[in-house]
């Protein structure tokens, strides 16, 4: 398996992030880093993050131009060594059993969209002031998190669902699809030829890798009540390409249909 993670000029989240992944429960996956033009702050995290580290840590780096995550996504899955991918973001902090979870849930012919937990700033400025991360820490006051308003959701955080098809989308919707946490075999994601790299800007190019997937008939499966990761509070980014990007894939989407 593995983790590909994306990143941009935030090195204390990633921090955060990668701590996270070193304390999972399953420790049989690699993970490459999809840096989109960082910093060299960046790399010193994660050079100083990797020596010690239980997994393999790839870091891939790209001249910043501008948001070009696609581009560099697509180098990350070239580079894969695992035969299934799960795909991250670097602003967002993974539960112990996260690779355990994806794990369960994959399966040959199907893709996952998993799902996240929205953490407010007062909470996001807290956790970036912890010298390390800790789960055991940060569990202990879930519920008090939901009732301050720190966390947007409690119950998939203490009911795990397993795999059924249940899970299963009969068709392609726009809804739940999140690209800081989804999951597909290597195999198909090549087959599509990978991420759309005309797509720049902010929005939606993961909803258009998602849409080919299933054109492709690879099924949708969801990873909620299972895979929730944590999504640090931030600023939102240019959306400047977002409805351009967004009507590209409705075209899509509508000349499939006929």
């Amino acid at each position: 398996m593995s983790i590909l993670l994306a990143t941009y000029n935030w090195p204390k989240a990633l921090k955060l992030c990668l701590e996270s992944l070193g304390t999972q429960n399953d420790l049989d996956f690699e993970i490459i880093i999809a840096d989109d033009g960082s910093t060299n702050e960046t790399k010193k995290v994660i050079d100083g993050i990797k020596e010690n580290f239980p997994v393999a840590i790839t870091h891939l780096w790209q001249e910043d131009q501008g948001f070009r995550k696609t581009r560099i996504l697509n180098q990350a899955i070239a580079a894969a060594r695992g035969d299934y991918l799960v795909f991250l973001d670097g602003d967002c902090i993974v539960q112990p059993d996260f690779i355990t979870r994806h794990r369960e849930l994959a399966q040959a012919g199907h893709l996952v969209t998993g799902s996240r937990v929205l953490l407010n700033q007062a909470l996001t400025t807290s956790l970036l002031g912890w010298p390390h991360w800790s789960f055991a820490r940060f569990a202990s006051k879930l519920f008090s998190y939901r009732l301050s308003g720190g966390i947007n959701k409690y119950w998939p955080l203490k009911i795990k669902l397993g795999n059924g098809s249940w899970r299963d989308y009969d068709q392609f919707v726009w809804r739940r699809i999140k690209g800081c946490n989804m999951a597909c075999w290597k195999i198909d994601a090549l087959a599509i030829q990978g991420f759309d790299e005309t797509m720049t800007g902010w929005g939606h190019e993961d909803a258009d890798f998602v849409f080919r997937l299933q054109h492709n008939k690879i099924i949708r499966k969801s990873g909620a009540w299972a895979t929730e990761v944590f999504h640090l509070f931030h600023r939102i980014h240019d959306q400047s390409n977002a409805a351009e990007n967004a009507r590209r894939v409705r075209e899509k989407i509508l000349a499939k249909a006929l």
